[in-house]
């Protein structure tokens, strides 16, 4: 129980400090003009109330990543608490907070957009690929898994291929209407269910007595039953929203584009994701907590086949019939609420890079079928693979999304280690995964091989970076014509 209470004390401070010390480094200007004023169009660009703001934002990256992610990240061990944290503070609310910015100061520009101004044209068109790859994924991730919750909560009729066909519609909604139309004002509903079930939760935890047996005194080495789970890298690819995630940064230019002053990003960006490292960990300390520990949760994992029949359980066990029921809706909400503006974003990436306006809803339209078209295809596959596939892509995107803030930042004359750091350790996270993973996803080589490889692709990009760093101190043009 300590080792928890001191985790939970740290991330919130985390965002008071640590959050403080970034936007000083940022530097906030409250007299800039907002992408939502300077092109406003009643369709994307809409100045929005901070609330709101701040649960789009927050209900768009805490999908099922830090639910389902961070109980089968604890599997590894106590490593997950100190990933979750420390994730969170220094890398993934750095990541969205940067990024957002970056979006606001450059009219609201998409992430593939921003990431190509800092890295170079070819570097562009890879992220446009990318990002509209890992947000399809996405959207066929999060239809599966909150249809088969659904289908279990309702009558027999109501099976999961209903709940597609619903979710489906909402999407296609979501996608094509106004930001303010539906996703405005039904967030605020989905939000108030979801921050019900973690602060229940959380309550529980801290109040029942319960033993959250985190165990730091038996090390940080892998508890996880069998061969082929080390907590480099594996650990770092399963637990993605609840401590960085690539995917928010192709969330926060949406929000960069609904924000009314500068002064309101580290809370909507910096503490959007805060709150969903809360999340992560309280879903972990509850996972072992129920289980009675690493072993047990391993056992129930495997017997189970998969994390939603445990948030089922310990909803309805910890908060009751009616508790459970409003938890269990905000974990369906969860994933519904990132699918639909992950297949929004998509749209927006795409008419960004084809200079498509998007006021004339046929244009929208144009767009979103093809998408949707792919999302449907894609959930055709085995699901354990399309996760897989979604986790590491999720992680590469990230690390491009790193370096390009700290090319921002040192372009810019601010302290760049805030995001070099995490960059270079992200990078090694990714390409040591990719060499290590099984066939499916990696090649499958040894993890002293494959560490050794990540360690190098490293030196390689630390290298490039020293390079850009002795090239803009010199004064020479550099690459691309944002420049």
């Amino acid at each position: 129980m300590t080792a928890f209470i001191i985790a939970l004390v740290l991330l919130v401070a985390g965002y008071f400090v640590y959050g403080l010390v970034v936007e000083r480094i940022i530097g906030i200007d409250p007299s800039r003009l907002m992408p939502c004023r300077t092109k406003c169009d009643g369709v994307d660009y809409i100045p929005m109330a901070t609330w709101r703001v701040f649960l789009i934002q927050f209900l768009n990256i805490a999908g099922l990543g830090p639910i389902f992610g961070a109980i089968m990240g604890v599997m590894f061990g106590p490593a997950a608490f100190l990933w979750i944290v420390f994730g969170t503070i220094f890398a993934g609310a750095v990541h969205d907070f940067v990024s957002a910015m970056m979006s606001v100061r450059s009219g609201g520009d998409s992430l593939p957009e921003l990431v190509g101004r800092e890295l170079g044209s070819a570097v562009r068109q890879l992220m446009r690929v990318i990002s509209v790859v890992l947000l399809v994924l996405v959207g066929a991730v999060f239809v599966v898994t909150p249809s088969d919750l659904l289908a279990g909560m309702t009558p027999g009729w109501a099976d999961g291929t209903f709940w597609i066909c619903v979710i489906f519609t909402y999407y296609a909604l979501a996608t094509l209407l106004p930001v303010d139309r539906l996703i405005g004002r039904l967030y605020p509903v989905f939000g108030a269910a979801l921050l019900f079930m973690a602060l229940g939760l959380l309550c529980y935890l801290l109040f029942s007595g319960i033993d959250i047996p985190v165990d730091f005194a038996g090390g940080l080495q892998s508890r996880y039953g069998g061969e082929g789970h080390p907590v480099f890298p594996m650990m770092f690819v399963s637990i993605a929203c609840g401590a960085i995630s690539g995917f928010h940064a192709t969330q926060s230019p949406m929000m960069a584009r609904c924000l009314k002053n500068e002064k309101l990003a580290r809370p909507v960006f910096y503490g959007a994701m805060v709150a969903e490292g809360l999340v992560a960990l309280v879903w972990a300390a509850a996972a072992i907590a129920f289980t009675g520990g690493y072993e047990g949760l391993q056992e129930y994992m495997s017997s189970h086949n998969g994390a939603g029949a445990l948030v089922r359980e310990i909803s309805i066990a910890w908060l009751g019939t009616f508790g459970g029921i409003l938890a269990i809706l905000g974990v369906v909400a969860a994933p519904i609420t990132t699918g639909d503006t992950a297949l929004r974003s998509a749209r927006l990436i795409i008419a960004d890079f084809m200079g498509f306006d998007q006021k004339n809803i046929w244009r929208r339209l144009l767009i979103t079928l093809p998408l949707f078209a792919a999302t449907f295809g894609l959930m055709m596959m085995d699901f354990s693979i399309l996760w897989r596939y979604f986790a590491w892509t999720n992680q590469m995107l990230a690390t491009f999304t790193l370096w390009a803030a700290a090319v921002y930042l040192a372009r810019h004359g601010r302290f760049f280690y805030i995001c070099l750091l995490p960059a270079m350790f992200m990078t090694a996270v990714v390409v040591t995964y990719f060499f290590y993973a099984p066939s499916l996803e990696g090649l499958g080589l040894s993890i002293t091989m494959s560490a050794a490889i990540g360690i190098a692709a490293v030196l390689i990009a630390l290298t490039l970076f020293c390079r850009y760093l002795y090239l803009l101190r010199s004064g020479r043009r550099i690459h691309d014509p944002g420049y």
